[in-house]
């Protein structure tokens, strides 16, 4: 896979059905690099599969379709050049769509009443003044935030504390009703839905008053009107994508376990299925086992069916589909396998869902008898350039006899390959049976990509994720070097050239594991949080993180300090990151990158304007390829191999870059007054220090 086969990826949405099952509707995104912007529209996909899906609409930023309980209408967002996503609404046998919103932030995902007459979702609203709502005022010329609370902004969205989230309600059938605000409020709201009988809605917000302190939210439900507000957990819980029951007699909603005294006790909290009664007459009940079974990083809503809610759950390093009985029975699996099901929808007996594969991005496929029946063939393109490379699960025994888990995914020849250790983000997280865009162009250079989950990650229950809990570092660092040894003994891997890499919490353990060996070759530490007291002040997460994941003893912190090693890093190393990511601020790795400059190593730091925490996966097309590119050279330089295809095309670039501290482009617009750093806020090329 070649950087620009980016181009080839068909990424599907979450699916809707029609009342009847004949048909699907789903968003499917690629990226456009002419115009170095995500596409997407509509498509129509018979349930059948004796017709082919067909493109529905023909808009650029079409998106989140529901089609209405009567089967006439099909509600969905759509994005004008240039603007803010609006809610529009079509007839399912043709015409044109009709937009019913104008909000000046953009409009939430549709949410159709039972009658299929009104419409909730969420949008947010901002202060009078700010976010362009005043003339003649740009975000640089707005007064001055004062801020009061430790929850006030959020990677690639921006600042939120003067533009809360709120639930709307509109007519759909008359096309001269206006949106409704159902909610007011210094709260944030999200996840709406209705009741049975249309007469109650339910959604998520934090309203108690430790709200700012903790990580507690709750399940609220409401007349359709906004009237008799009451919540209905208490405050001790994580919730989100609460549903009514087919009776309307329960709320039932994912949720972490309890959050502990502070409220803040999030690591390995393993989200599960909650049920609640609407009256608020009992307390919640969870029915799903904490430890085993894990919703957190599952599909992101729970599907009503007669049976069942369906959801979807975390299983070594798959995404497995399950449905629990509304009587606490017996949950069944109606879809595992090597796959990763990111989203479903049913009706009339028919389940449909989007799952990725090694080989897919995502397909929308039929559920049926514990099988999934392919209805589209979106992976094609990119599968039929002939450069995707199988991976190959792998397993070993950590020092203490602890199974580690993973893959190593092989470029073509015998080898011996130079290697690539790539450590995931999180860390509770997991690598996978989907497409991963990453090993895939790393194996197509001619690098094998060795892959784990070592305990602190998900997928293997909690216990797994909580050991490095107020750790980090340690049993997490020997996990995956002895998963890399292990690797390293198959034949065709090459022990003596071996790079290593991550993002996120993979480049905390990228620029741990350099300070603590020098056995790799090069390294790339991109995104990372080197240093957790800095951390705690400058990263949207970093007050509650920090604390749950380094603890609060000084010593404690220290000893899981990466940057506090870095007078032992002797490892050539490029520091990647983003201007705006606010998750891990780009202190992080300005420290880093001036500590290995100031001691003579090897060190290049690649910055990106414009870009958030979400650069490698939603980032603007064309700084998607400038990374690969770069990171391409890099290993090129240090571990050249045979067919790198980008290290010699940019090669040359990069060392004119190495006499220029900066970019030559204009400089990038502040966008931390504006609604955020989206992806396609700046097309400047990344800026490579030296």
């Amino acid at each position: 896979m070649l950087p620009a086969d980016l181009t080839h990826l068909r990424m599907p949405g979450l699916p809707t059905l029609s009342p009847d099952g004949s048909v699907a509707v789903v968003a499917v995104t690629r990226l456009d690099l002419d115009e170095n912007e995500y596409r997407s529209q509509l498509w129509l996909i018979p349930t059948d599969g004796e017709a082919p899906p067909r493109k529905l609409t023909h808009g650029t930023k079409d998106a989140e379709p529901r089609i209405s309980p009567d089967g006439r209408w099909l509600a969905f967002l759509r994005g004008a050049e240039g603007g803010k996503p609006q809610l529009h609404v079509m007839a399912m046998d043709g015409g044109d769509p009709r937009c019913l919103t104008d909000q000046s932030l953009g409009a939430g995902a549709p949410v159709w009443s039972p009658d299929s007459t009104a419409i909730a979702y969420v949008a947010r609203v901002p202060e009078e003044g700010r976010y362009g709502t005043a003339e003649k005022v740009s975000p640089d010329k707005e007064p001055p935030r004062l801020i009061t609370a430790l929850k006030y902004r959020v990677d690639n969205i921006g600042f939120t504390n003067d533009r809360r989230p709120q639930v709307f309600v509109i007519n759909a059938v008359d096309e001269e009703a206006e949106p409704v605000q159902i909610t007011e409020g210094d709260f944030d709201h999200a996840d709406v839905s209705w009741s049975p009988d249309g007469a109650q809605l339910t959604f998520v917000s934090a309203r108690h008053d430790g709200r700012d302190f903790d990580l507690a939210d709750d399940v609220f439900v409401c007349n359709r009107d906004g009237a008799q507000l009451r919540a209905l957990t208490r405050s001790r819980l994580s919730v989100a994508a609460p549903v009514f029951s087919p009776d309307g007699s329960t709320v039932w909603f994912g949720g972490s376990g309890d959050l502990g005294p502070n409220g803040r006790d999030f690591v390995a909290n393993n989200s599960g299925l909650w049920s609640v009664p609407a009256d608020g007459s009992a307390e919640p009940t969870r029915h799903t086992d904490p430890e085993a079974d894990d919703l957190s990083e599952g599909t992101p809503r729970i599907t009503v069916t007669d049976q069942g809610p369906l959801v979807g759950r975390l299983a070594r390093g798959a995404v497995e589909l399950v449905r629990y009985p509304w009587d606490g029975g017996t949950p069944e699996t109606l879809l595992g396998g090597p796959l990763q099901v990111r989203g479903h929808d049913a009706a009339a007996g028919v389940v449909v869902a989007t799952v990725a594969t090694v080989n897919s991005a995502g397909e929308v496929v039929i559920v049926r008898d514990g099988a999934a029946q392919p209805l589209t063939s979106y992976g094609e393109e990119l599968a039929g350039t002939g450069r995707l490379h199988e991976p190959t699960e792998f397993q070993t025994s950590a020092d203490d006899g602890y199974p580690v888990h993973g893959w190593i995914v092989r470029p073509e020849g015998d080898g011996p390959h130079p290697v690539i250790l790539a450590i995931h983000g999180g860390p509770y997280a997991q690598f996978g049976w989907t497409l991963y865009d990453e090993a895939q162009v790393y194996a197509s250079a001619g690098y094998a990509v060795v892959m784990c989950n070592p305990r602190g990650a998900a997928g293997y229950g909690a216990a797994h994720g909580r050991v490095i809990r107020q750790d980090m570092g340690n049993r997490d660092s020997a996990d995956i070097l002895t998963f890399l040894d292990a690797a390293l003994r198959e034949p065709d891997l090459d022990a003596d050239r071996v790079g290593v890499m991550g993002g996120s919490y993979g480049g905390f353990m990228t620029t741990w594991l350099v300070g603590h060996t020098d056995r790799f070759v090069a390294a790339i530490s991109e995104r990372a949080m080197n240093e957790p007291v800095s951390f705690v002040g400058s990263s949207d997460i970093g007050w509650f993180f920090s604390e749950e994941y380094c603890g609060t003893d000084p010593a404690q912190i220290a000893a899981q300090n990466p940057l506090a090693f870095a007078d032992q890093i002797n490892t050539p190393t490029m520091v990647i990151h983003s201007e705006h990511d606010w998750r891990c601020p780009v202190e992080q790795g300005q420290r880093l990158f001036v500590a290995l400059k100031l001691r003579g190593v090897e060190t290049e730091f690649l910055l990106f304007p414009g870009e958030g925490h979400e650069l490698s996966r939603s980032g603007l097309p064309s700084h998607r390829i400038a990374r690969f590119e770069h990171i391409l050279r890099w290993w090129g330089k240090y571990l050249p191999t045979s067919i790198n295809p980008a290290a010699a095309s940019i090669d040359a670039a990069a060392e004119a870059a190495s006499d220029v501290p900066t970019s030559d482009a204009p400089p990038a617009e502040d966008h931390a007054a504006d609604v955020g750093p989206e992806p396609d806020s700046q097309p400047y090329p990344p800026r490579l220090l030296t």
